[in-house]
């Protein structure tokens, strides 16, 4: 009977930063307030949504094409993030099974090259983690310093006279250009979108430290494969080694395949969302090269661009890195003396090498692998779009 095992022991491969945010969203096991934390970005994501798309609705027949892209370009974000925490929020089930998973892994790494290599694991997941939550609110800043050094003349080219700017473009049932007002609904907008971009950079370091402990694991049991044939002469594996390296094959395998369903539609909204948003945001950089309000389009635009890509290389990596070290099991399996061992010890190292031949891999909605050449196509894609609008504008 397998033991149970708290599930916040899983917190060991995941950062302190990627707690607390999965606590704010309330997924996090155990964490206080979690019905509060759900409803809270419900509602307020909900609402910004209804405000940013009815902008888009009225403004949809412009003349100033990159303006409606810019705003597009963060509705589009903000409504990827809504759609991946309804994922996380009906699938949290199976985020504490992960959980359950790691920690069980974590319990089990008793000899010391086990340990140096989590410990290895650990100190790259979390400052990968760091750095990557870290790009998003800073993209923030950027984008909100351009709409506020935008000077007034090139506000009133691109808005009705006599209206300023808001960092997320929306149609708000109330007067907004007016002082205190405008003052007040900018700097909700600011920290509401800090927030938000935060958990985006929560949720993508998330996917980054799970694929680095499947990868760990996989380093440990490779190890272990090596270590049983190291001598010359040959070997009389015991049931007891036999049974561990199953053990922590069909973990793997079960945390790989958990990791595959939570991220799979997650990844397929992500394949469609960024290539709209690297599209929006390339056609606005195109755009604004050598106008009168380029510079501010610039400092607004280029970070963000940059995180976005960002951020689809970082799935598309995560495919690719899952594959390439799953083919890492049979390629040891292998490589061990199993020939020189007992037929009854060497069929089973021969099954551990076949099913190890079906590659873990993450799919973008069940139906395409995660991989660079579908970063390529994004990228190639989104080229392709931005040329089409270009020559519409």
């Amino acid at each position: 009977m397998e033991s149970k095992t708290d599930p916040t022991m899983g917190l060991g491969t995941l950062s302190r930063s990627i707690e607390i945010g999965l606590r704010a969203i309330g997924v996090w096991p155990n964490s206080s307030y979690m019905i509060l934390g759900r409803a809270f970005w419900m509602i307020t994501l909900t609402m910004a949504q209804t405000f940013q798309y009815r902008y888009f609705l009225i403004h949809v027949r412009t003349d100033d094409l990159p303006h409606l892209m810019d705003g597009l370009s963060v509705t589009m974000s903000y409504s990827l993030l809504l759609l991946k925490l309804i994922v996380f929020w009906i699938h949290r089930r199976r985020f504490y099974d992960i959980l359950n998973t790691m920690a069980r892994d974590r319990s089990e790494c008793v000899t010391n090259w086990a340990v140096s290599s989590m410990s290895r694991t650990v100190y790259i997941s979390h400052r990968s983690s760091n750095v990557i939550i870290g790009l998003y609110p800073m993209s923030v800043f950027l984008y909100g310093t351009g709409v506020l050094v935008a000077s007034p003349d090139e506000v009133k080219e691109v808005d009705e006279p006599q209206t300023r700017e808001l960092i997320l473009k929306m149609e708000l049932p109330f007067e907004t250009n007016t002082s205190p007002v405008y003052e007040i609904v900018m700097v909700t907008q600011f920290i509401h979108q800090v927030a938000a971009a935060a958990l985006v950079g929560v949720l993508n370091a998330l996917i980054v430290s799970l694929i680095l402990h499947v990868g760990g694991q996989i380093d440990i049991m490779c190890r272990g494969l090596a270590e049983i044939s190291s001598g010359d002469n040959a070997f009389d594996l015991r049931a007891s080694a036999i049974r561990a390296l199953i053990c922590r094959h069909q973990r793997i395998i079960a945390l790989s395949t958990n990791i595959e369903n939570l991220f799979s539609y997650i990844a397929l909204m992500q394949f469609l969302g960024n290539t709209l948003v690297i599209c929006s945001l390339g056609f606005i950089i195109v755009t604004s090269i050598g106008t009168t309000e380029g510079t501010t389009m610039l400092i607004k635009s280029l970070f963000f661009y940059a995180v976005i890509t960002f951020e689809a290389f970082i799935f598309c990596y995560a495919g690719e890195y899952l594959s390439a070290k799953s083919k890492m099991i049979g390629d040891a399996a292998y490589e061990a003396k199993w020939y020189k061992s007992s037929p009854t010890q060497s069929r089973v190292l021969l099954l551990l090498i076949l099913r190890s031949q079906r590659k873990l891999t993450i799919t973008i909605g069940k139906f395409m692998d995660l991989s660079l050449d579908r970063f390529t196509t994004i990228i190639k894609a989104s080229a392709s779009y931005v040329s089409v609008l270009h020559a519409m504008s």
